[in-house]
């Protein structure tokens, strides 16, 4: 006798599939673990999706797991469903509208998931200000990266000075969480790379603390241009981005 799950034939049939199993799980039904898991694995092992994949997918590996993720995330029906169907409709119309590559994740979008009310917020003033306020934009720049190093390092449990840090002493810190700092690695082009990481890092401190507004200006002091101020705000997207992705790799 044939079953439900042999009639699938393509990943966005299967994708459709794995969003029934867990809306039904989600509502109270029961479901096969073992569809789930291989619908699961099946979508996870495909490099394309990989951007597209939601995080409690990855993380929830059978349908128990799954259950206790959802359970306590919402406490109705109908809250479960908005989310499920909302976290797994961007694969399927992905796979619809049969793109070869998922779209490229924007740096607003990242900021606005990792913390909506606080890292985000300050990403939006920067893009506002940097050509009609650039002295602003570097300063929100600097800040954009404080943000995201002290709410990684929150969330790794890693104690250190809220009130008094340098953002170089932010960024040694969160590097080293995340596997970044240069002597964590041997080839000579990673140490490269990520030693380049922490020199952009330190230019955006030395070019806010030169250019931005916190401390005030001299009347006689250069005037950063826009272009000074996008370089700034580019690069501290840029590198929110990389810790961003780089620490939901490591907790997946």
């Amino acid at each position: 006798m044939l079953t439900e799950i042999e009639f699938i034939n393509d990943d966005f049939d299967r994708v459709e599939y794995l969003q029934s199993l867990v809306l039904t799980k989600a509502t109270g039904g029961e479901v096969d673990d073992n569809h789930y898991k291989e619908m699961r694995q099946h979508l996870i092992a495909n490099p394309n999706y990989s951007e597209l994949i939601p995080r409690w997918l990855k993380k929830n590996r059978n349908i128990d797991q799954f259950w206790l993720f959802i359970k306590n995330k919402f406490t109705t029906y109908a809250e479960r469903r908005v989310f499920l169907n909302d976290e797994l409709n961007p694969l399927l119309e992905f796979i619809e509208t049969n793109q070869t590559l998922p779209p490229a994740k924007s740096i607003d979008e990242v900021l606005s998931k990792f913390d909506a009310s606080g890292i985000h917020f300050v990403w939006q003033k920067a893009l506002e200000r940097k050509t009609q306020d650039p002295e602003g934009a570097i300063t929100i720049s600097r800040s954009i990266l404080e943000s995201v190093c002290k709410h990684i390092l929150h969330a790794k449990n890693i104690e250190f000075n809220e009130t008094n840090i340098e953002i170089s002493e932010l960024y040694r810190l969160t590097a080293k969480e995340l596997n970044l700092s240069p002597d964590q690695h041997s080839e000579k082009i990673f140490k490269q790379i990520l030693g380049g990481c922490s020199g952009i890092i330190n230019g955006l401190g030395s070019l806010r603390n030169k250019y931005g507004d916190a401390h005030g200006s001299s009347p006689r002091a250069v005037k950063p241009k826009p272009r000074h101020a996008e370089l700034a705000v580019n690069l501290a997207g840029t590198m929110s981005l990389f810790l961003i992705s780089t620490f939901e790799a490591i907790e997946s």
